[in-house]
């Protein structure tokens, strides 16, 4: 398989590692600080009680999106119950709104607790949640090694933003 190197992403990895323990160096925790004036930049969807939705800007397919709490932490059991309530719970509501968006066929959803598990930014515990095809694999990253995403950032924004209102968004 050809490798593509992609320099920018080790910047926005590093540059959000989470070594500071208060969230300083953290981008998870930057987004959710930053002003919701900015949420279309900086692809947040949704903000709630203790979590926030935003796009993957490095998706694995058109419509990834990620529910992060806003406490800066990568202790997953330690989350308190109000927080560990509404991570799932929008959880279970992007998937639904994801499908009536895009019609997808099945999701991946899950977490990558700790670097060797394959967590980008390890330090800030984040859920992936990633429509998926059928034939969304296929010669291309198969062959080629080349992932392609067929809807460009701005547009995939554009689509999910107004779902993410009440009431669809009410617990």
């Amino acid at each position: 398989m050809e490798i593509k190197f992609t320099p920018w992403r080790m910047a926005y990895i590093k540059s959000s590692d989470g070594d500071d323990v208060a969230g300083d160096a953290c981008v998870l925790c930057r987004l959710h600080q930053a002003d919701p004036a900015h949420d279309p930049d900086n692809l947040v969807l949704y903000r709630g009680h203790t979590c926030y939705v935003l796009m993957n800007r490095y998706p694995y397919n058109t419509g990834h999106l990620m529910v992060v709490p806003y406490e800066h932490t990568a202790d997953l059991p330690g989350l308190d119950e109000a927080c560990a309530h509404e991570l799932f719970t929008l959880t279970r509501q992007t998937t639904t709104l994801l499908g009536q968006a895009y019609q997808p066929h099945g999701f991946n959803i899950g977490m990558n607790l700790g670097r060797t598990a394959g967590a980008g930014i390890d330090a800030h515990i984040h859920m992936h949640i990633v429509p998926r095809w059928s034939g969304d694999t296929n010669y291309m990253p198969i062959i080629g090694g080349t992932k392609l995403v067929p809807e460009a950032l701005e547009q995939t924004y554009q689509r999910l933003q107004p779902l993410f209102t009440p009431p669809a968004m009410q617990s």
